[in-house]
Parts: structure tokens; C-alpha cells; sequence
């Protein structure tokens, strides 16, 4: 009925560069042929070879409720009958700021877009027209999207593939990225002070997810925010992946940290391609039309992808009980992988805040980008094809975090756990 996923990419590979319109996607990392997939309900993938599979990607985050969940299917559904965009405002992205505000603190105004990347991009662009500076610094391993700024030393697909020095990004924008080592705050600090009143902003991922899951150390992101209001630096949040996931108001909320501007993507979408930046009147208040920095989008505020989002973000606002099961099924599930790596006798960390975990093979603490590169990575690739043969979907990447949609059940986490325990047996006694 369907053609099989080596087919597929066959085909793919005719018309798409390398098949895939995201590389992380080709399964290069880990060695084989992607899976192409047909169909998702809840917790489950399907594949178009018949394969199905306990998923930990999640579409990389946005199905945090399960995939097709109901009321975002049906809201679309009703939606589209309308017309799937006008160009023109509606009042559904008013409703979707006023619900972000609502949720997320410390954010006066919102502007959509339509991917974390342009959000990322955008929200950088707005801090050196604020400042007048050029300069910033991000850290190591973390990953704001393909632009050309965030290109150096990144994390998610860059670190996947290796990829230490992007050809097209010019040697100007590379100079004015500064870098550091992930919750390496005396680096920080000194940056600062030798490139004194030239850095525009520090943007990082308060937990970061694209070098697998490492959250920061104590003391660390309330050392930024220090650094930058005694700077004027502007302090920027990628909640692309925390943003409505760690909370109601993201990791602003659950670390208690503000930021000055915070960029989102993944849940706000439901799994739309959408983005936003938002941030204190301040800042936000020189972006066009009020102010001389300029960002457009012919598509942004898009009415599929602002109904997909209201839906989803508007039951995690009204059923906050749900960030409580969130956790206990995560931390149900790393007890249970802590158990089965345990009786392996391979050395093994397990990273892990709120719904967002991962595995890394170090007998040291992972906590930035170079522990996590000098992981046992090559054998994190032949445990993803041993869970995969058992029907568990991980990332196919170890830079990448694992997602956990409330959509799982104790029954799907006690069968992952069951095919840890098998999968590591068979790989150690290979």
C-alpha cells in the first residue's frame, strides 16, 4: 500500500539535497536510512513500513499533549473553513498575545513569526538596534537556528554532523559572536569585561537541549541576568524548547529568572511552524512599525497556526495539573533507564529537568559541550537502532534531549524501560 522507507529515500534523494528537508533527519549520526513516517496518534508513531514506535522526539517538542490531539485537530478543522491566510490581522492574534502575557512573565509585548530560528534572529537583531552595540555572546553547543550569527560553535545538527566552521557565514559575523563554555560564568564575565560596552546581548538556552539535555548549573543564568543589568547588556531566553513546556511560563517561571527578551517556537505552534519573541515595552517598542528595527513576515500570525497554538497553550493555562504528571512520568522513566543502565556496567549519566531528559555514556558529570561531545557517543548511535528494532523512536542524535508528551502511560514507559534493558544486554555481549 505505501512504499517502503528505503524507497522513499531513494526518491528523495533525487529531488531533495541529501532527502531531507532538516539534516538531523537523515540519520547520518547514526548510521541507515531514515523513517519515513505516515501517520501518529498519542504517544505513537507509524511508519509507511508498518513499523510502530513509543515516541521520545515529539516532533521535537511541540506534541506535548500526544500527537493529533483532539482539540487542536478539530479547532484546525473549523478554522480552515475560513481560508488558510489573509495577509491582513485578525483578531486571533490578538487573542494569542493577550494569552502568551497571561502565561509567560515579564513580556509587554509579542511579535509572531513563523520559526524559533526567525524568532532567535529577530530577537537579535532587536537588542543591537536597542543597545547600538554589535557584539554578543552565546554558549557553546547551543543551538538558536540556522542564521548566520548563531552558527558558530552550535549545537543540535552542527555538533550531529560535526560541523565546526559553516562555509557562507563571513568572517565579520563570525567576529562578533562571542562564545563560551556552557555555565561557565567566570567566561562570561571576562568576555564582558575585555570587549567593555560592545556586547549587545547574551542569548542562551536556559536549559539547554541541543546537546542533549543539560540544565544550568546553580547560580549560573542569575549570574547572566546580573552581568547584564550591570551592562546594559540585553539578556535573551531561546525558550524555543522550554517555552510552555517547563511551565505554564516557561523556564522563566521555573527557574525564577527573567529575561529581557524570550524567543518561543515548538508547543506555541501545536506543532504549526510558528514562532515569537516578546519582551519588556522598552525593548520591544523599536521593533517597525513602532520603532526603526525592522521584521516582517507575509505569513506571520497565520490563522491555521495561531488556532493550533491558542488551543494547546489555552488548555496548559487551565489545566496546570498537567506539568505535575509531566514530571512524574519523566521521573518515573529515569528511574527505571537508571535501573536498566545500571546492571550494564557501562558508564552512564542521565540529564533531566521537568519533561525534557537524556542519556549520555560519561563516567564524568555532562554539563556543557565538550562533555558532552567526549561522551561514548558512537555507542549512543547503536543503542538508537537497538531501540528502534524494539519499537521505540529516540532521537537520532546524542546531541539531541529526548521530549516526554503526557500522552505516555505507565505501561509505554515500563515497555521502554523492558527494551533498555534489552537493547543494552545485546549490544554488551556483542
Amino acid at each position: 500500500m505505501y512504499e517502503s522507507s528505503r524507497a522513499l529515500f531513494e526518491r528523495a534523494q533525487q529531488s531533495i539535497p541529501g532527502g531531507v528537508n532538516s539534516p538531523v533527519r537523515a540519520f547520518k549520526s547514526v548510521g541507515g536510512d531514515p523513517v519515513f513516517i505516515r501517520g501518529a496518534k498519542g504517544a505513537w508513531l507509524y511508519d509507511v513500513d508498518g513499523n510502530q514506535y513509543i515516541d521520545y522526539i515529539n516532533s521535537w517538542g511541540p506534541m506535548i499533549l500526544g500527537h493529533a490531539w483532539e482539540p487542536v485537530v478539530k479547532a484546525i478543522q473549523e478554522k480552515v473553513k475560513d481560508s488558510t491566510s489573509f495577509g491582513a490581522p485578525t483578531a486571533l492574534e490578538i487573542d494569542m498575545a493577550e494569552l502568551i502575557k497571561s502565561m509567560a512573565p515579564n513580556i509587554d509585548l509579542v511579535r509572531m513569526v513563523n520559526s524559533g530560528t526567525e524568532a532567535c534572529m529577530s530577537a537579535l537583531r532587536l537588542a543591537r538596534g536597542y543597545t547600538g552595540r554589535n557584539k554578543f555572546i552565546k554558549f557553546e553547543g547551543c543551538y538558536h537556528g540556522h542564521a548566520d550569527s548563531f552558527l558558530v560553535k552550535a549545537g543540535s545538527g552542527l555538533a550531529t554532523f560535526n560541523i565546526q566552521k559553516v562555509p557562507g557565514v563571513t568572517a565579520g559575523v563570525a567576529n562578533d559572536t562571542l562564545t563560551c563554555a556552557y555555565n561557565d560564568l567566570g567566561a562570561v564575565q571576562e568576555l564582558v569585561t575585555h570587549h567593555k560596552d560592545q556586547v549587545a546581548a547574551i542569548i542562551i538556552e536556559p536549559v539547554a537541549g541541543n546537546m542533549g539535555c543539560i540544565p544550568p548549573a546553580e547560580g549560573f543564568l542569575e549570574g547572566l541576568r546580573r552581568i547584564c543589568t550591570e551592562e546594559g547588556i540585553v539578556l535573551i531566553f531561546d525558550e524555543v524548547m522550554t517555552g510552555f513546556r517547563l511551565a505554564p511560563g516557561g523556564a522563566q517561571e521555573r527557574l525564577s529568572v527573567d529575561a529581557d527578551l524570550v524567543t518561543y517556537g515548538k508547543v506555541i505552534g501545536a506543532g504549526m511552524p510558528v514562532g515569537a519573541f516578546g519582551g519588556k515595552k522598552e525593548i520591544m517598542q523599536h521593533i517597525a512599525p513602532l520603532g526603526k528595527v525592522y521584521q516582517a513576515g507575509t505569513l506571520s500570525g497565520n490563522p491555521i497556526a495561531m488556532i493550533a497554538g491558542y488551543t494547546l497553550l489555552k488548555a496548559l493555562q487551565e489545566r496546570n495539573e498537567i506539568y505535575s504528571e509531566l514530571e512524574e512520568k519523566t521521573l518515573y522513566l529515569k528511574q527505571g533507564l537508571d535501573e536498566a543502565l545500571s546492571l550494564s556496567g557501562k558508564p552512564y549519566r542521565i540529564n533531566q529537568l521537568g519533561s525534557m531528559i537524556s542519556i549520555h555514556f560519561s563516567d564524568q558529570p555532562v554539563t556543557d559541550f565538550a562533555s558532552a561531545a567526549a561522551s561514548d557517543n558512537a555507542f549512543f548511535n547503536r543503542l538508537f537502532h537497538a531501540m528502534l528494532r524494539r519499537g521505540i523512536y529516540l532521537p537520532p542524535s546524542a546531541f539531541e534531549t529526548w521530549f516526554i508528551s503526557n500522552a505516555l502511560e505507565k505501561a509505554e514507559l515500563d515497555q521502554t524501560i523492558a527494551a533498555l534493558k534489552e537493547a543494552m544486554a545485546e549490544l554488551l555481549s556483542a
